[in-house]
């Protein structure tokens, strides 16, 4: 098993390339008109999750962009990941 020194020196820079990413994806979204959908409080309460100190943060991630309904909307347009509902 590795200890920590050696995750990081093998996944560091790949780590560090997503967080840019995601830095980007927002910078966009900022430099872009009209209103965001919920998708994007979804988003941002996901990368609160992140900056906890918990040992499932990659579940609770997933959780909060889950959808827990059980029945299917009639009046939605399609059947699609958009997020629960943040507690």
């Amino acid at each position: 098993m590795l200890n920590k020194k050696e995750l990081l020196d093998l996944q560091f820079i790949d780590a560090r390339a997503r967080m840019i990413d995601i830095a980007a994806f927002l910078d966009r979204l900022d430099r872009h008109d009209g209103e965001a959908d919920v998708r994007l409080k979804y988003y941002k309460a996901a990368l609160l999750i992140l900056l906890e100190d918990r040992p499932d943060r990659a579940k609770t991630v997933l959780e909060a962009f889950s959808d827990h309904t059980a029945e299917i909307s009639e009046t939605a347009p399609f059947q699609g990941a958009s997020g629960a509902p943040v507690k």
